[in-house]
């Protein structure tokens, strides 16, 4: 397959099994003293410049930040530059970017052909006018070209958006109510999804406060990776309603946290089939950074529908879409028309010339580049280097990789897992082990911290996106980083059961 990011498929089951030795065991992270005497140091001495503009957005933003992304521990770093594979902070230090905006900028950080397409637009048309603009038809265009399955392409402000279009397109062409979605996924904000969040088995435990308990009625959350459980719940749904629409991230749940079997979304296309469920693929962090052609490419299987996000706009705003079959696609189509009913979506500034212009430019370029197999052989190394250097050091930390998707587990505050007990059990057994989860998201923060002092962004300390910028010198100049961290690292007693 042409530009296509993933060399290897690692066996889930022993990652798996890696991640729940890791969660049982006491947590290991930075020692107090590294901590207090180097890393609060490197804050308090090198960083004055983003912690006077914290301590001002403070008053005037919700938890002192706009984005929870940049929230990092022990306080959020002003960026001011943005260039290839690194960033600037407001006081001059220099951080290698494996953030890269939470994935959408394969090509690397502030790309200098997609900047110079957005500068010429803005001095003839500026980023929006509310009408039809010709960059809409090209990236639509564009992404059929590499993802035939989306004949129609509708862009949307967000991922989370379209994930809502998405389902209410599956309902309307379906006649069906429920959706399924699998555990630990997170598919957006909006009220139907934010059920059963990173954990399997949460349910409506963690994440879903100001959310009245009916809003997740007609949507059902299955365990990763498993299509029994998943066929139960068709067969249950068939008697309620029925299943308008299966949604997965197809490389596994939050982005390939809970990896999944190879064959596991043929599996899922297949039981879609069965029991006339339409089979959604979120695509948000995956389209056209795993492949070219996005994860549907690289399974070789066909969703009805696609969800985008991110990488859509080129790292510009208002990135977001939702495309697929025609016979579906075409249920979002305006005016009143319609034989039958429509879809409402929308969005003002939805679809504006700047974010569509600059994403159909992102995306032939990371077609004239081969950004995807670059990045991808990039996060192989990171990876491979990662697990040397855990070995090294004997940590039982667990570095895996999907392509330029790298992750990299310290604490295993995200490897719990409820979803083989009952609901009223895994509410008891949850409320139990919440504050051990606590905990270890803390020390992962602390973890992320330490490699922030050390000149590495990551997205929560946890993940790593590599891109076409990340030459092997900054991959090994990463690893270097890396290793100043982990040689500090100790065994404590937190979370010991």
């Amino acid at each position: 397959m042409n530009n296509c990011g993933i060399s290897r498929w690692d066996d889930p089951d022993l990652i798996n099994k890696q991640l729940e030795n890791l969660t049982e065991q006491p947590i290991w992270e930075v020692s107090d003293d590294y901590y207090e005497n180097e890393i609060q140091r490197f804050y308090d001495e090198k960083c004055k410049g983003s912690k006077a503009i914290f301590e001002e957005a403070k008053e005037y933003i919700p938890g002192g930040v706009q984005h929870n992304l940049a929230f990092n521990k022990p306080f959020p770093l002003c960026f001011d530059k943005a260039e290839g594979a690194y960033l600037y902070d407001r006081d001059g230090n220099a951080y290698i970017d494996f953030l890269q905006a939470g994935g959408p900028t394969i090509l690397g950080s502030n790309y200098g052909p997609v900047r110079e397409a957005a500068i010429e637009l803005l001095r003839d048309c500026g980023p929006v006018t509310g009408l039809l603009h010709e960059a809409e038809l090209l990236i639509a265009k564009e992404i059929h070209k590499h993802m035939p399955n989306v004949e129609m392409f509708r862009m949307l402000g967000s991922g989370t958006e379209s994930v809502m279009a998405a389902m209410r397109i599956a309902r309307i062409a379906s006649k069906k109510k429920h959706i399924i979605k699998i555990g630990g996924a997170y598919h957006g904000w909006s009220d139907q999804v934010v059920y059963g969040l990173k954990i399997p088995g949460s349910r409506a435990l963690l994440e879903s406060h100001g959310i009245p308990g009916k809003m997740f009625s007609l949507v059902d959350e299955v365990k990763p990776n498993d299509l029994t459980m998943l066929e139960d719940m068709l067969k249950k749904n068939k008697a309620r309603g029925g299943t308008a629409g299966v949604i997965v991230e197809p490389v596994g749940p939050e982005s390939g946290t809970r990896p999944v079997a190879r064959d596991y979304n043929r599996g899922v296309r297949e039981l879609c089939d069965k029991y006339g469920a339409l089979m959604i693929f979120d695509e948000v962090v995956t389209g056209f950074r795993v492949a070219l052609g996005g994860a549907q490419a690289y399974f070789d299987v066909a969703p009805d529908l696609t969800i985008f996000g991110k990488i859509v706009a080129g790292g510009y705003p208002a990135a977001g879409g939702v495309g697929g079959k025609r016979q579906y696609a075409s249920i979002m189509a305006a005016g009143l028309g319609n034989a039958g009913h429509r879809a409402y979506v929308g969005g003002t500034l939805a679809a504006n010339p700047l974010s569509a212009l600059a994403g159909y430019t992102a995306i032939k370029e990371i077609e004239r580049t081969n950004a995807c197999e670059i990045a991808g052989r990039a996060g192989d190394r990171l990876a491979d280097g990662l697990k040397m250097l855990l070995d090294k050091y004997g940590l039982p930390y667990v570095a895996y990789n999907q392509g330029s998707i790298v992750h990299l587990e310290c604490t295993g505050a995200m490897s719990f897992d409820f979803s083989s007990f009952s609901f009223v059990k895994s509410a008891v057994g949850l409320l139990a082990h919440k504050k051990m989860m606590y905990e270890r998201k803390d020390s992962m923060e602390r973890m992320g911290a330490a490699y922030m002092a050390n000149g590495i962004v990551t997205l929560a300390g946890s993940r790593l996106y590599t891109s076409l910028a990340d030459t092997d010198e900054v991959i090994d100049e990463a690893l270097n980083r890396f290793e100043n961290v982990f040689k500090h690292v100790v065994k404590t007693e937190k979370c010991k059961l």
